[in-house]
């Protein structure tokens, strides 16, 4: 038996050649694997010594030779295949452990040139691994460390079954294709963002109880993306305390951290169904959650709690008052710590703050299923600056109602369109969501607000297709709204505002959230 190592990550390398060793394998290296066996005492030959060719071009020609691919791609059930091998005296290969050259840690350190770059492209190694895992009935493939040992332990009870050679198989293609996948992204980056042909790379972080519903199986993946930091958001943060976190959770905490790191100020949101019932910006964390709380005290009632500062005792304290599923923030002090784990069925996540967070929201893809399909488009993820405000009625807003204008704003492209809400003192009074008229949103925001939507603000997602928002707005006392205009009955909006002495601004830019 002959068996194939060549890795770059080295752990658990040196054991698992000892094992083999031990079972009767000779073992065949390159580079600096046979260099760490060597020193690690054990017996190892060079592919060089089977190929009688030496490594060319810097290594880049190491493996790529007939009595290294007949060996590992001979079929023993086809006399013909080994007869072919007896003629050219070539002997089987019956395992290879390969892991790749690290290329997404190459780039993604900074300053690091194309050519650097390209040199880390692994080309022997997915070869290896393909034409193993193509013959994986009677070559054992080994890509992942972690299989080391698993597989030792079946060779020495008598072999390693059929099933498990197809799972390690089905494991070594789906790490070259991510391993490709990464190298497509490299090289796509400043070129073109959506090309004709695209895959998503995809790592497991852990298996959930079940989905959106218990009869639904579910499971919680990492998009591996080049050029981006990993440890920022939901998908990376750590849960100090409760429950394993459910499909739905994951959801609600996504959108409960996107929108309180959208905000520079101490932000906290209070998230149901994915929307912002409650929202508010205040220096004094507790005082912006208790403001946030006011937004919808019912609704809030198992929601989710967000905050982009860290959580002190006071505001752990107001916190514990109502039940929710989820707290996240960037940290927490001892004590608040203490008081939140009061509650052991309360989840406590700690996530790391983007580096421009509050001031250019990172972009990213946005993927939408479909039956059959994904629909993909950039993020909405324009910076504040960027915006340029209109006033389109005979009063101007305010300082303090263009203030409150840009919290709304920056509010409302967290909820569901069709989108209204009302705010005062950067606190969200009043929401209106997913409804199919305008109008309806906007009289749910006003039953949400009651008398405290007098002196109010008002954001719309979207243009006015009629002119009944700002009637609404006005009979409970909005002063100012802020929304894209460009409706053909622009005319009929700004005539009821200015009728009502409302400040309206156009902003030119919808925010759209199916």
């Amino acid at each position: 038996m002959r068996a194939i190592i060549s890795v770059s990550d080295k752990a658990g390398v040196t054991d698992f050649a000892q094992g083999l060793s031990q079972l009767g394998f000779e073992l065949l290296s390159t580079g600096g694997t046979q260099k760490a066996l060597v020193e690690a005492g054990v017996a190892v030959k060079g592919v060089s010594e089977l190929t009688g060719f030496p490594e060319i071009l810097d290594g880049r020609v190491k493996t790529l030779h007939p009595v290294v691919y007949g060996g590992i791609l001979a079929r023993r059930d086809l006399p013909d295949h080994m007869a072919q091998l007896a003629e050219n005296k070539i002997e089987t290969i019956d395992l290879v452990a390969v892991n790749l050259y690290p290329f997404v840690q190459t780039v993604a350190k900074g300053g690091v040139t194309l050519d650097e770059a390209i040199e880390n492209i692994d080309i022997g190694g997915p070869t290896l691994i393909r034409a193993a895992a193509k013959n994986f009935p009677s070559v054992i493939v080994l890509v992942d460390p972690a299989d080391y040992q698993p597989v030792l332990e079946k060779l020495r009870a008598g072999g390693v079954e059929l099933a498990e050679r197809k799972r390690l198989a089905q494991k070594a293609f789906q790490h070259v294709a991510v391993y490709d996948t990464a190298i497509s992204q490299y090289l796509r980056q400043d070129t073109e963002a959506f090309p004709d042909e695209m895959t998503i790379a995809l790592k497991k972080r852990y298996g959930l109880r079940y989905g959106e519903n218990p009869h639904q199986q579910a499971a919680f993946y990492a998009e591996q993306v080049v050029g981006v930091r990993q440890e920022t958001g939901i998908t990376w943060a750590k849960q100090l305390w409760g429950r394993e976190l459910s499909f739905n959770n994951i959801l609600d905490a996504d959108a409960a951290w996107g929108v309180v790191v959208d905000f520079a100020a101490p932000t906290v949101d209070v998230i149901k169904h994915t929307n912002p019932c409650g929202l508010a910006s205040h220096n004094d964390i507790a005082e912006a959650y208790r403001r946030a709380l006011s937004g919808d005290p019912v609704a809030a009632f198992g929601g989710i709690v967000a905050a982009n500062r860290a959580i002190d005792l006071a505001t752990a304290e107001e916190i514990n008052k109502t039940f929710y599923e989820i707290v996240i923030a960037p940290d927490y002090d001892a004590k608040a710590l203490e008081v939140l784990k009061g509650k052991k069925n309360l989840r406590i996540l700690v996530a790391e703050l983007p580096l421009t967070y509050g001031a250019t929201p990172t972009g990213y893809l946005d993927f939408r299923r479909v039956k059959g399909g994904f629909l993909i488009q950039s993020s909405d993820s324009l910076a504040e600056a960027s915006l340029s405000l209109k006033t389109v009625t005979k009063r101007e807003p305010t300082q303090t109602e263009i203030e409150d204008l840009l919290f709304a704003w920056r509010a409302v492209k967290h909820v569901k369109s069709n989108a209204i809400i009302l705010v005062k003192n950067r606190t969200l009074l009043g929401m209106g969501a997913g409804q199919p008229s305008r109008i309806i949103s906007a009289q749910i925001a006003k039953e949400k607000a009651g008398e405290k939507a007098k002196g109010s603000v008002l954001a719309s997602d979207a243009m006015f297709p009629f002119s009944d928002v700002v009637k609404a707005a006005a009979t409970c006392g909005v002063t100012a709204i802020i929304q894209p205009g460009g409706s053909v009955r622009d005319d009929e909006s700004i005539k009821v505002a200015d009728k009502y002495n409302i400040a309206m601004v156009f902003t030119g830019t919808r925010h759209f959230r199916h």
